[in-house]
């Protein structure tokens, strides 16, 4: 009986599968982990572009009036606008771990064909160093953006330019992570007239409203 022990052995294969599955599962697990990193990071980047495309969008919508008057907008309405983002960002700490620019794009009446942001408001505890805002009176006409996307703005009118900045958290580990920086942008034109001239730069002041600006 003890000598045919070995042979009984090497033709029993009922431990295959099981070494099988334990030679597999540290590749099985790599998979997975990078799987869900890769989901998690591209839910959160898709989010991130919402919000900064609903940012832009709702920037352009808000303000004070009739149908048959110019608008105005107050630090109040920003103010409302940025508390909304984080809102809808959730859980995602929005203002905790990025960065937010709202900016007014407008037409520069001392230089025809040149444009400048009237007005730019920010919240959010990181640092982020815009390509876009260091030349706050003049964007020597071709606006903020990409090459070939600058942003424009109509004549007696205003196109709203956000940017959103967003340090990610990863799910597993961070090198799975394509990169931990995300940064979206989007632009909106103004749908309605707006009273451009009101208040400080276009922007009614509110007594004991704090504007979030970007210093």
């Amino acid at each position: 009986m003890i000598r045919r022990l070995p042979r009984s052995m090497l033709r029993d294969k009922r431990g295959v599968a099981l070494i099988e599955f334990a030679l597999s599962l540290p590749i099985l697990v790599l998979l997975g982990l990078g799987g869900a990193e890769a989901t998690n990071y591209i839910i959160t980047r898709m989010r991130i572009s919402q919000i900064a495309l609903h940012l832009a969008d709702n920037a352009a919508r808000i303000g004070t009036g009739s149908p048959m008057q110019a608008k105005t907008i107050s630090e109040v309405d920003i103010n409302d606008l940025l508390t909304g983002a984080d809102y809808q960002a959730g859980e995602l700490g929005l203002y905790t771990r990025g960065r937010v620019i709202v900016s007014s794009i407008e037409q520069d009446p001392a230089n025809v064909g040149r444009f400048r942001i009237r007005w730019q408001r920010c919240r959010g505890a990181k640092t982020y160093d815009s390509p876009y805002d260091n030349q706050l009176t003049n964007l020597l006409g071709v606006g903020p953006g990409p090459a070939s996307r600058q942003v424009r703005a109509p004549v007696d009118g205003a196109s709203i330019w956000v940017e959103v900045y967003y340090e990610y958290r990863p799910l597993v580990m961070a090198s799975y992570a394509p990169s931990l920086t995300m940064i979206e942008t989007a632009s909106m034109m103004v749908r309605d007239r707006r009273a451009l001239d009101v208040g400080t730069n276009g922007i009614v002041q509110v007594s004991g409203e704090t504007p979030a600006t970007c210093t």
